[in-house]
């Protein structure tokens, strides 16, 4: 899954109010109704697809479209998109501040394969076809869609991710059944997905 790099999103955040400057389509007394709109599409957007990093530019979105409401006909694009950019870096500082997602300093993993050998607990029966489970250290949205590789696991078994599946529907296996060697190598799996992860971070943080 492709996900939107914090800071970049600043720079695209920014760009809205600009844009629609340019194109001369809107008028500019709805431009913070619009950031509004999409402030919140975004925060939503993050809810149901965990680690995209969409809070970042949500945030800053809706603030700066709720302080341009306030502004009122003061709040032109240009104001309002230095707006973006100042609740944008608040955001952005607070997100890696406060980790909000776990694992300071290691980063949100961003692809589907960094679930691969994670750990959490069945919330409704899962079966070969349909379930769900809650990831430990999951995110802002825990809860994945899952299946097993065999029969039934009931709620609240302990469970590990053998297939990410995509991060749509995972596939877990009971850790009752999962023999020690095969943990030892989905978590090695796992760290080192998430190693990889961070070393793309920060050549990306680097170019």
């Amino acid at each position: 899954m492709r996900t939107l790099n914090p800071d970049r999103s600043l720079g695209f955040g920014m760009g809205l109010p600009l844009v629609a400057l340019q194109l001369d389509f809107l008028d500019p007394a709805l431009l913070p109704l619009l950031l509004i709109v999409a402030g919140i599409g975004l925060s939503l957007a993050e809810a149901l697809a965990p680690g995209a990093h969409f809070v970042v530019l949500g945030v800053a979105l809706l603030a700066a479209g709720l302080v341009g409401l306030l502004l009122g006909p003061f709040a032109g694009p240009i104001v309002l998109a230095l707006l973006v950019f100042l609740f944008g870096a608040l955001a952005l500082y607070g997100y890696r501040e406060f980790d909000i997602y776990g694992g300071k300093g290691t980063g949100q993993t961003s692809d589907s394969d960094s679930l691969k050998g994670k750990t959490g607990r069945v919330t409704e029966r899962v079966t070969p076809t349909d379930g769900e489970i809650k990831l430990d250290s999951g995110g802002f949205n825990p809860y994945y869609a899952a299946r097993s590789l065999h029969g039934e696991i009931p709620e609240g078994t302990e469970v590990m991710v053998v297939d990410p599946g995509g991060g749509n529907v995972v596939t877990v296996e009971s850790l009752d059944l999962v023999t020690e060697d095969e943990i030892d190598r989905e978590l090695r799996r796992g760290r080192e997905a998430r190693g990889d992860e961070r070393q793309r971070e920060e050549e990306t943080e680097r170019a």
